[in-house]
Formats: structure tokens, C-alpha cells, sequence
């Protein structure tokens, strides 16, 4: 498996091996962006047959999912070739970069959306194990990869910080206590405390105590074992891997068309968004990993698979500080309960992130709503990607969603101290000067065909050709953190026949992998303590300031 010659050169910033190509224009050049937007409506040209290049994977997007999938392709099939192609100028700069997200190892520690109360009262932990035991295959992808040296320090991608769910009100303290007794005795979530002891909260969580009325009854869940990830430099470091193995890392190049061919495989045409000049590559097999730009090109790929999906885009908002005194006060990553009626990511929290080595807090998130896919995308996103065949599921949602219509409106219309206001809650002495307000990234929610009408999943889904040469990832959270259960999903429906040759070496890399942690106790302590060990979180790291 051969791919046709290709050039390339070395860029010391980031440790990328990029496809080479003539001198580029200065990036400021404000004709760019006009040129490459007045071109997308311009039909491509056929190219010459003897002019196709050739490589047997095709990733589209430099963020983790096609990172994660890259790094397991080449470690299994080391002679296939790996062509990466980015429409951005750098690996990560979507939803993947650090201050687009927040950071959590969703290991469903704290996130109380994924424990939710019965009717009944009692609490339902069942999304909650599955979620831990997804995230728990990433560790273990992780601590191999730290191990073999694909990864450098994992101080550098991974810290220790604890993860909390905090709760006030007497309805909400009983609530939180049920998810403790449900949570504390499975093997997955060993370690958990339960908390409600003004005094012991102060202590823990200075910063959120500062002013609080403790008449106001409080309470907490805390597990020590939780984890703040920067997966923009883990993905760097994974295409990095790519890179120097041989793999192609193409940034600003854009896919324009996708196209099968008689033998099943997929012609990519790409354009150089700085030189305007376009290439086709033939693929074996594509994944279309762009984050919220996947629906678009699943839908031009014209698989019958993608029809019926639709995609709802909300952007997001955080507050972030960099004061020192501020950080030093907190040392968490501490969850709250969303407002009843509220979707799943109106969850509010305050974390603690560690970014290039440095501490920071983030509070939100706070919706607002754009029609990009992207953040660095067209104000004509989602009505393109309305069609005939996803019309009735989009608006079969917008006559069911009315309390996410509301929810939003609602967080639209907030000011910066209506913000500030929400954060009062956590911080009750929280001073607006000590904030800013950023934009992260775009999260798409996946609309999926549900009889004549649709249902809005917050979640991801997996779309795969029924041969196997296509597939891509749609939707949010949990995402980065399940990447890597996510990816072999993919290979599993697209590779079937490699897949059981696969299944031993993949073992040595994830030794739970076709096994519930949580149904082996003796198997979790042993992974738990080897990725503990491996990802050197076992205590801090001396490469992070306050």
C-alpha cells in the first residue's frame, strides 16, 4: 500500500510534517478570505486520471478524533499511508483548543447531567458507569502511548484536579446525597466523599465560601481522582506522531468535494486556501472527524447513512481569570445542577485548567446561538445543510425543543453582569473586573429522523457507510474525553476483517479493552494504578504555576 510521492517539509513550531507548497501569500492578505468564499460556489474541474494522487487513509480535520484515529491506524498498520488535511492554519484550533472547551476528563465524577433523579426519588447511575468506563479506555490509550513514547510528559496534556459536584437547597442536598450512596460503593468511583459541613467546604473550596450564607444548606460530592486535559497539545502530539512516522499534515487545505468511485473508493478533492491550487487524493478509506464542519461533507459524500440527520449549532461562552489570587483560592473542577427545564450544557461549573503549564479558572458555560457549524465558519452553515431528506427532522425539533428556544433567548439576552450574576452562585463575592468573557467553540447537536419528525441528542453518533469506506462523528459531550472508544467504534464498523487481527495488539494498548471495569475489580486497581503511575497523576506536577 503505496501512496503517490509526496513533498514535504518540517516545521519546528509544532513538530508537524505539512505538505509543501509554493511561497504563501502574507496571512494577513485581506483578499484571502474573499477569494476563498467567493470561490466555494466555483465548480471544480475534473481532474486528469494520471494526476491523482493516491494514500489509503484519508483524515479530515486536525482535531482529536482524527488524531486519536491516526495514531491507532499507524500503530496497527504502520506501511498504510495517512493523508491529514486541516482548512485551518494549525492543528487543534477548533473545538479541541484548550480555551474552546473545558478541560474536563468527562469521567462523570461531577457531571450531574449524567446521574439524573428518578421519579421515584432514587438516582439512575447507569449513564454515569458507561461514561467512566469510556473515559477509562482513553487513560489507558494514553498511558500506552506515554509509555512507548508517542506522548511526551503527560504533565503536559493531563494534570490532577479534583472533580466536584456542588449543590444548595434542601431538596437538591437530598438529591445529592442519594447520588453519593448510589456512586460510592461501585469500584469505578471509589474514593468519593460526601460533604456537607460548612466548615469542611471552606476549607476545601475557599473561593466559593468567601460570603456564602450557610443557612442555605450546601452539599458535595468530591473525588480526588479527577483530571483537567488540554487536549489542543495532546492533539499536537499525536499528529505529531503521524507527522514523523510519514504520515501527510496538510494545514489550510480545504475539502471541496468527495466523490465515490466504481471500486468503492473515495476521490478528495482539496484546495490550498493561500496558493488557490487544488489536488485530488484517492482513498481507500475517509474520516470525516471536522467537528461541526462533518455533517456538511457527510451530506456532499451523498451516503444514504447521513440522510435524515440535521445539525443545531450553539455557540459558547465562558468567563475566564487569570488573577492570581483568585487561582490560588481554588483547586477543583466543581459542577452544579442545571436549572430545571435547562438542556444538559447549561450545566454550570468553575474549573481549574492547566494550559502550557499554567494555571487559570474558567466559569460557564453561557449559550448564545450562531448559524456556524464552526467558529471560524460561514453565517451559512446551517440553512446549506438543510435538504429535502432532513427538512421534517429539524422541524419536528423546533416544535418540540420550545425550552431550549427559551433557554437560549434567556442566555442571549443576559449582559456581562447578568454573567456575572450567574457566577455569584458559586463565588458569591465574584468581582466582574476579575473576568473576562471569551468565546469557545462551536458545539453542533445532532438532529436525528425520529418517525415524521426528529429528536435533538445531546450526545455524539457515529455515521458509517454501509462499506465501510466512509464514516464521521457528530455531535458534543462527552467527545474528547470518550475519543478514543469513539474511534474504535469506527474501526470496528469500517475495518471488520482487520479488526479481529487487530484485537491482540489493541489489547496490549487497552487492557480492559472487551471487558467492563466496572464488573472487574481486580482488573480496574490494576489498570487505575498503571495509568495513575504512567500519566504521572499520582501528585502534581512541578511543571504547573499558580
Amino acid at each position: 500500500m503505496v501512496s503517490g510521492e509526496r513533498r514535504v517539509t518540517y516545521l519546528p513550531a509544532n513538530h508537524l510534517r505539512v505538505a509543501a507548497t509554493p511561497e504563501r501569500p502574507h496571512p494577513c492578505d485581506l483578499t484571502r478570505r474573499w477569494v476563498a468564499e467567493k470561490d466555494k460556489e466555483v465548480d471544480l474541474p475534473v481532474p486528469n486520471a494520471a494526476k491523482i494522487e493516491k494514500t489509503d487513509v484519508v483524515l479530515i480535520g486536525a482535531g482529536i478524533m482524527s488524531a486519536t484515529l491516526g495514531t491507532l491506524l499507524r500503530q496497527l498498520e504502520p506501511d498504510w499511508s495517512i493523508s491529514v488535511f486541516e482548512r485551518l492554519d494549525a492543528a487543534a484550533a477548533e473545538s479541541s483548543d484548550p480555551w474552546n472547551n473545558a478541560g474536563t476528563g468527562h469521567s462523570a465524577l461531577c457531571e450531574l447531567n449524567y446521574s439524573p433523579a428518578n421519579a421515584d426519588g432514587s438516582v439512575d447511575v447507569s449513564k454515569a458507569v458507561d461514561i467512566n468506563e469510556r473515559f477509562q479506555v482513553s487513560r489507558q490509550f494514553w498511558a500506552s502511548a506515554v509509555d512507548s513514547g508517542v506522548l511526551e510528559n503527560p504533565s503536559t496534556f493531563i494534570n490532577p484536579i479534583p472533580h466536584v459536584s456542588f449543590v444548595h437547597g434542601a431538596d437538591n442536598v437530598d438529591y445529592l446525597r442519594k447520588r453519593y450512596e448510589a456512586l460510592a460503593p461501585h469500584p469505578l468511583f471509589r474514593g468519593m466523599e460526601y460533604i456537607d459541613n460548612p466548615d469542611e467546604f471552606a476549607a476545601r473550596l475557599p473561593l466559593m465560601a468567601r460570603g456564602r450564607d450557610f443557612s442555605d444548606p450546601i452539599a458535595l460530592n468530591w473525588t480526588d481522582g479527577g483530571t483537567d486535559i488540554d487536549f489542543g497539545s495532546l492533539t499536537k502530539q499525536l499528529l505529531a506522531y503521524i507527522g514523523q512516522s510519514g504520515g501527510e499534515i496538510a494545514f489550510g487545505t480545504e475539502v471541496r468535494d468527495l466523490r465515490k468511485q466504481a471500486d468503492g473508493s473515495w476521490n478528495v478533492t482539496v484546495r490550498n486556501l493561500r496558493t488557490y491550487k487544488s489536488r485530488v487524493i484517492n482513498a481507500k478509506f475517509v474520516f470525516v472527524g471536522a467537528g461541526g464542519g462533518a455533517l456538511p461533507l457527510l451530506q456532499k459524500a451523498g451516503i444514504k447513512e447521513a440522510k435524515g440527520f440535521g445539525g443545531f449549532p450553539i455557540s459558547g461562552q465562558f468567563l475566564r481569570s487569570t488573577n492570581p489570587e483568585l487561582i490560588a483560592a481554588h483547586d477543583a473542577k466543581v459542577y452544579g445542577k442545571a436549572a430545571v427545564g435547562a438542556p444538559p450544557m447549561s450545566v454550570p461549573h468553575l474549573d481549574t485548567r492547566v494550559i502550557n503549564g499554567r494555571k487559570g479558572l474558567l466559569f460557564g458555560p453561557y449559550a448564545g446561538w450562531t448559524p456556524k457549524f464552526l467558529k471560524d465558519g460561514s453565517n451559512a452553515d446551517l440553512f446549506k445543510s438543510i435538504k429535502p431528506n432532513n427538512i421534517g427532522s429539524l422541524v419536528g425539533v423546533g416544535l418540540t425543543e420550545l425550552g431550549l428556544t427559551k433557554y437560549l433567548i434567556t442566555e442571549l439576552l443576559k449582559s456581562q453582569n447578568g454573567k456575572v450574576g450567574v457566577l455569584e452562585e458559586f463565588m458569591p463575592k465574584a468581582d466582574g473586573r476579575d473576568w473576562e468573557l471569551i468565546t469557545a467553540g462551536q458545539r453542533v447537536q445532532v438532529i436525528r429522523r425520529k418517525g415524521a419528525g426528529g429528536v435533538l441528542e445531546f450526545g455524539t453518533a457515529v455515521i458509517s457507510a454501509e462499506d465501510g469506506t466512509i464514516a464521521g462523528l457528530l455531535g458534543a459531550s462527552p467527545g474528547a474525553s470518550t475519543c478514543v472508544t469513539a474511534m474504535l467504534d469506527v474501526m470496528q464498523r469500517c475495518f471488520p476483517k482487520e479488526y479481529a487481527g487487530w484485537t491482540p495488539q489493541l489489547q496490549q494498548l487497552i487492557p480492559s479493552l472487551g471487558q467492563k471495569l466496572s464488573e472487574n475489580q481486580a482488573l480496574f486497581s490494576e489498570v487505575w494504578d498503571w495509568t495513575n503511575k504512567s500519566l504521572a497523576l499520582t501528585e502534581a506536577s512541578s511543571l504547573v504555576q499558580a
